[in-house]
């Protein structure tokens, strides 16, 4: 994995803007510590930061290639999972390769096919192809959007990068934020709108997005969708098609010539990978997997189980450690750490995200990059196979909001007076609305079958995207790459149209899953509730942001004091754990995770100097 940025000036010469290109590029020098390039043309910069995992020497970035007398030059963040399959093709056409990287073929596939090249690559990745002589700039981000690609438009000019802290570096990018952003932040956080960069002129290139810039102009076309089709499958071939195509996946993501291991929690989703990984290791002698995963300390005195935290995961996570015989590491976290980490969250982010939720996997991940560059994650099998809670409400068919985020009453009341105007309600009944309206349906199926469909698509594209916004974010800092085999666009596909009958097995979340798995898992792991990413339930963490909290109300120089209502957020203060009737976003999110947000938001307006309009 790596980081990628840059800008391109149709009228501009850009030579003596190499300051900025490399103060730019070097921002992103945790998502790629082992090497820099910088080239630049007079109408274009460009600049990589690379993490090496695959051809130390072949994979060099920026990578230039030559057809026609047209120069193409390629960064890329990413990677393929059908490099050969594509190399293939491509050498039947007659190229000629000089590296086994999949950075040269997909440079080569942009050569042959152009924008068509997305219809032949599986993988996750967000890349810029630079066609000098032409003038041409191509940005692409991955499906499902486990890559991250921003950019700010400014007259004759694009900046774009993997982050917004590289685009901040550019002098046309000004750290500004206005209605949009703060209800952004307040209406939505931490989730955002698709395309929404939150800083004033700032976008993010879609999931499943391409986007032309040339003298002609800007063309932004969305390259992949779901779309509903009739499933003609029985269960039995069904259960059988998502265990053929996880094990596919999974096992092309095990490419890499550096150390890998992978995420296991002891739950369905993580094990599955594991058990996987572990078979496919022992097959072709690679060894021992290594397996990590995260507990807080105090957790095994204070934990207590609930509809969101059924049980937690230090047993389980044992057990198939026992079953795979994996070499395994858990990491047990500090609770002053995890909150003292909020700040470095906000960094690695750029914005206020999931507060400890993301601290914690920032500390996991520093960790886990002691003993390993590569990752696999069980992230994005709840939004597709129905795991959480909200997918079984029982008021879901009439249910008019996010299901994970209806809390709206809770975010304006932390307001203050001169936000009491932003239209928080509307904000996000427009949002939900619009995504509505993009479902793609069948013609004469069931009210029922027809929400749950809604259902499946808002997940994908809104709280899918959160969660792997953050375990880039917080890897990609650790320089730690971290894979995730359910996000495989071919899963996401098949999984959609699959019906709700069969994908709630017996009445349970991810019903359908755990026949798809049985053999693979012991039986103790594939009928165990659904449990979400661990939170610590220490008081000692409660108490850390409850002072941390105090301190910024009572400092008149705090930023977020012109933005809230000191009295409602000390009531929050006063008793986190009873004062939100509702969590604030997911399962995890509740009193004291808010503070934790408020912090985070407070960091984020101090550190990177943000200016209200």
């Amino acid at each position: 994995m790596c980081g990628i940025t840059g800008f391109v000036s149709i009228e501009e010469a850009l030579y003596k803007y190499r300051s900025v290109l490399e103060n730019m590029t070097d921002s992103l020098n945790k998502r790629g510590p082992d090497d820099r390039g910088l080239v630049i043309y007079k109408n274009a910069a460009l600049g990589h930061r690379r993490l090496i995992v695959v051809d130390p020497k072949g994979g060099r970035q920026p990578m230039i290639k030559k057809k026609d007398k047209i120069a193409y030059t390629i960064i890329y963040n990413g990677e393929l999972y059908n490099t050969e399959d594509v190399r293939a093709i491509l050498l039947k056409k007659g190229y000629t390769f000089n590296s086994y990287s999949d950075t040269e073929v997909l440079l080569t596939a942009y050569i042959e096919w152009k924008e068509d090249c997305l219809k032949y690559i599986n993988g996750i990745f967000a890349f810029a192809v630079w066609e000098e002589g032409n003038h041409t700039l191509f940005l692409a981000r991955d499906p499902l959007g486990v890559k991250p690609l921003f950019y700010s438009i400014a007259g004759n000019t694009i900046i774009f990068g993997s982050e917004i802290k590289a685009l901040l570096k550019h002098p046309l990018v000004k750290s500004e934020i206005g209605e949009e952003g703060l209800l952004e932040i307040f209406a939505l956080g931490p989730a955002r709108s698709p395309g929404v960069g939150i800083f004033n002129g700032i976008k993010e290139i879609p999931p499943a997005n391409y986007l032309i810039f040339n003298r002609e102009g800007i063309k932004l076309k969305e390259y992949w969708k779901l779309t509903a089709e009739h499933h003609q499958e029985s269960f039995e071939e069904t259960a059988e098609n998502v265990r053929s195509l996880l094990t596919d996946a999974v096992e092309r993501q095990l490419i890499g010539d550096v150390n890998l291991c992978t995420f296991l929690s002891g739950g369905l989703d993580s094990s599955a990978i594991s058990s996987i990984a572990s078979s496919y290791f022992k097959r072709n002698n690679k060894g021992i997997l290594n397996t990590f995963s995260i507990d807080y300390e105090g957790n095994d005195k204070y934990f207590e189980k609930n509809i969101f935290e059924p049980s937690s995961d230090s047993k389980y996570a044992g057990i198939m450690v026992d079953y795979i015989k994996s070499s395994h590491e858990n990491v047990v976290e500090n609770n002053y750490k995890l909150m003292e980490a909020l700040k470095d969250a906000v960094i690695a982010n750029d914005l206020p995200g999931m507060a400890d939720v993301d601290s914690s996997l920032y500390l996991f991940c520093r960790e886990v990059k002691k003993k390993a560059t590569i990752a696999l994650s069980g992230e994005c099998a709840d939004e597709i196979f129905g795991g959480y809670p909200w997918f079984r409400y029982k008021n879901i068919e009439s249910l008019n909001t996010f299901p994970w985020a209806n809390s709206s009453s809770i975010r304006k009341s932390i307001l203050n007076g001169s936000l009491k105007k932003l239209k928080v309600d509307e904000y996000i009944r427009e949002k939900y609305e619009d995504t509505l309206r993009e479902v793609p349906k069948l013609q004469g199926e069931s009210f029922e079958e027809s929400r749950m469909r809604e259902m499946f698509y808002l997940n994908v594209k809104w709280f899918m995207i959160t969660l792997l916004n953050r375990k880039d974010r917080m890897s990609m800092r650790n320089s730690l790459e971290v894979r995730v085999p359910f996000a495989d666009y071919r899963i996401v596909e098949y999984a959609f149209n699959i019906p709700n009958k069969m994908k709630f097995y017996k009445g349970r979340e991810k019903g359908l899953l755990r026949e798809a798995l049985k053999g693979l898992l012991p039986e103790e792991i594939l009928m165990r509730k659904k449990s979400p990413y661990p939170k610590t339930h220490n008081p000692e963490y409660t108490r850390a942001v409850q002072d941390e909290m105090k301190v910024i109300i009572n400092n008149n120089n705090s930023p977020i004091n012109d933005l809230i209502d000191k009295n409602q957020v000390l009531r929050i203060i006063g008793d986190p754990e009873h004062a939100l009737q509702k969590p604030w976003y997911g399962q995890l999110m509740t009193g004291p995770q808010v503070l934790a947000y408020l912090i985070q938001i407070n960091t984020w307006l101090i550190n990177y100097k943000i200016k209200i309009k």
